[in-house]
């Protein structure tokens, strides 16, 4: 296996996940974490939207430059990304109604997602993006790391509201302490050394 393939995907999943390891994208991580199906429905849209955004907006960055105006580029992104959203947002209203109840206010907010705007970005910086397809990888790794990171809290989530705590934890607190001890878990990938 490639190890540029195995960098991009320990960064996506792990070392740079962008919920617990860049905190991007926190609103809908927190806010669609209490049950593992909103959140894997959540996921999957991110997931989506990171890779046809990274599709998307690596090749037009490439024309930016080309006609000088790649200082527009935030603004052009999130034009685009809030396209993507709005048909991701029509398809999943008439394919899952009770997903689409589910995810509520947050699907629109996919838009406004950090996540999904540094992966864009972060697509043009990275030294491990070379060219669309490592864009595209990167979009879906980042992707999968978010759904992986939003899954894991949820479970964690529903198994807590079944244990007796105190009535000050319950809620947001205990989601932030659960948040912080996963942040600290996926930063032991950060010493995973490739190649050696």
């Amino acid at each position: 296996m490639d190890s540029a393939f195995v960098a991009l995907l320990l960064t996506g999943l792990f070392v740079g996940n962008y919920v617990v390891a860049r905190f991007l994208g926190m609103c809908p991580f927190l806010g669609l974490s209490k049950k593992v199906d909103s959140a894997v429905g959540m996921g999957i849209a991110v997931t989506f939207v990171m890779v046809v955004a990274s599709l998307l907006t690596y090749p037009l960055y490439q024309l930016m430059v080309k006609l000088g105006i790649e200082y527009l580029r935030t603004i052009v992104f999130i034009f685009v990304i809030a396209s993507i959203v709005q048909v991701l947002e029509t398809v999943i209203k008439k394919i899952s109604p009770s997903l689409y109840s589910a995810m509520g206010v947050y699907l629109p907010l996919i838009t406004t997602n950090c996540a999904v705007l540094g992966v864009a970005t972060l697509n043009l910086e990275s030294e491990l993006v070379t060219g669309l397809a490592t864009a595209l990888l990167n979009g879906l790794f980042s992707g999968l790391g978010f759904t992986l990171a939003i899954v894991i809290l949820a479970g964690m989530r529903e198994k807590l509201d079944k244990q007796p705590l105190n009535k000050h934890l319950k809620g947001f607190p205990i989601s932030m302490i659960l948040a912080g001890f996963m942040a600290m878990a996926f930063v032991v990938f950060t010493y995973i050394k490739l190649g050696e």
